[in-house]
This record gives C-alpha cells, structure tokens and sequence, in this order.
C-alpha cells in the first residue's frame, strides 16, 4: 500500500517591520550596517553574499566595528568613537540594555521582535492564566513579552551572566513584580526533573545553540539532542497547550526540519503548526536577510 503523500508546509519569511530603535541600514560583502539606538555598527554576517547597496562613504561613518579574529576564539570591537560599554534601547514596552563584549552579539536579536509579538498574542488570546517555559533564554526579551502579557514564566539559561542581564532588563521594563523564575540549568535535566515533579506548562519557548555546555560542563549538541528534548519537552505540556516555537540559528537544517520536528511533537493537540524564516529588511534596498529559522504552533483558536 502506497502512503499518502504529506503536504508540505508553507514557508513563512517573518520580518519585523515595527521597530523604533533598530534599523538594518545596508549589507553585502559577508556584512551588516546596522543601528540600534544610538550606535551604528558594522557586523558580520555570511548571508549577506551581495554587494551593498550604500557607498562606501556611508559604512566609513558606522561608529563600532566587530572585527573576527579567529585566534581570540571570535574578535573584538574597534570604535571610531569613544566606545560605549551599554546603552539602553526599547521595543513597544519592553526597555532593555544592548552591550558589546567577546562577540559580535549585542544582547538582542531584533528579528525575534515578530516573535515577541506573537507570544503576547498567544498570551492574550488564551484568556487564561499560562505557565511559559523559556529553555535557552539568554537576555530574556521572549519572557518578558511573555510576562507582561500576563503569563509566570520560568526562565533556563546555562550562563549565570546571561540571567544577571536579563534580571537587569526586567527592571528595565518595569516587570520587577512579574511572576517570574530566573533558574541558572541545564535545559535537558531541568526538563526531566520537572518531568519527575509533575510540573505542567501551556507554553514553551526554544532557542538552542548549535553547540553549547551547561552550568556544570553539560554538552548541547544541536542534532544529537534536539529530538530528545523534544520528546521531553511533549511530557510537560499540560492537558491544553497553547503554543510551542522553535527557533534555530546557524544550524545546517531547514525551516522544513523543524516543522516536522514541531508537527511530530504537537500531532495529539487540535491546532496548527507553521516554519520559515526570520528576516530583516533593509533600509537601503528592501532586500531580505535571513536571519535563523523557526517553527510554531499555537492551539485552534490562537492568532497567527
């Protein structure tokens, strides 16, 4: 007997157009000309494969520049101006911190701002009080879109700094009351344990590395334990979920591998499951760059 063939998924580009402090002002040459807040940078970026649309003259005035060395294991900054160690910026109402370091990160990632506005959609829309699982949660902006749309979130990070950052960005926002559990983990075991205490959850929140140790010298490995996690992940969700999103950074997959991966987990709960990419646009030349991949469900009932 023949199967059925399975249809396949639409892919999304998801940009996110309704930002104040950001702006993604040119790119080309394996680089990005940016602006967030005060600051405009140049840093790099594989994707960027074409030639800039702006003139030469425009990138000569970026204030900072991430410079990769691989011999310091990443690079360093270089700033045509007197450097600035952190300043703040804001998105809708969540206020947080940007801050250079030992990579070309600045703490957040403007293309997840759709995302953050999709969570406080699914938040809403429940019209019931939701507990929020962020695994990998880094500087916090998806718990505390999730927070202030009124959900108590638990928040895992492996690196201490990262949660201390957050911690900073909460009172940024004014969410210093919010229900919300900083834990410095491991994803995998906090996962299991909860598993064992019989915790529920309504909604989860992944964004794992390629690679990356936990607090006590824990190996991730994207494609070795993303399926596992996932198996784990589907034992704490409560009797009604609500939403799951999956996002994946410089991974060799697809948006495709993950909406199978997000499909398979969900396929018991009545809802809908969708992947693709996140983007940035241009200023310069409406050109789209292509940030990480995701997928997403949400419950029947929940906003796209």
């Amino acid at each position: 007997m023949i199967a059925k063939p399975i249809s396949p998924p639409q892919i999304l580009l998801l940009p996110s157009p309704d930002w104040e402090d950001y702006e993604l002002l040119d790119s080309g040459n394996g680089e990005r000309l940016e602006r967030f807040g005060p600051v405009t940078c140049i840093r790099p970026d594989v994707e960027a494969i074409w030639k800039p649309a702006l003139p030469e003259t425009a990138w000569q005035k970026a204030q900072a520049r991430f410079v990769s060395t691989p011999e310091e294991n990443g690079g360093h900054w270089e700033w045509r101006v007197p450097p600035r160690e952190r300043w703040a910026m804001q998105y809708r109402n969540l206020r947080f911190w940007a801050q250079v370091g030992g990579s070309k990160h600045l703490g957040v990632f403007p293309e997840q701002a759709s995302q953050w506005d999709w969570i406080t959609e699914q938040v809403q829309s429940a019209k019931r009080p939701l507990q929020v699982l962020n695994l990998f949660g880094y500087t916090g902006l998806a718990t505390l879109a999730a927070a202030q749309a009124g959900a108590r979130v638990t928040h895992i990070d492996a690196s201490r700094k990262a949660i201390a950052w957050a911690q900073e960005n909460q009172r940024q926002s004014g969410l210093t009351d919010a229900p919300i559990r900083w834990l410095v983990d491991d994803a995998m075991k906090f996962v299991r344990r909860e598993q064992r205490r019989g915790s529920k959850y309504d909604g989860v929140i992944l964004d794992p590395p390629k690679f990356g140790r936990g607090p006590k010298g824990e190996v991730w490995e994207f494609f070795k334990l993303l399926p596992e996690l996932l198996q784990e992940v589907g034992r704490i969700l409560g009797p009604h979920p609500r939403f799951i999103l999956l996002t994946a950074y410089a991974v060799k997959a697809s948006a495709v591998t993950l909406y199978y991966a997000v499909q398979e987990l969900m396929q018991t709960w009545p809802g809908e499951t969708e992947a693709g990419e996140v983007v940035l646009i241009e200023k310069s030349a409406g050109r789209y760059l292509s940030t990480a991949i995701f997928a997403r469900w949400h419950a029947k009932g929940g906003k796209t």
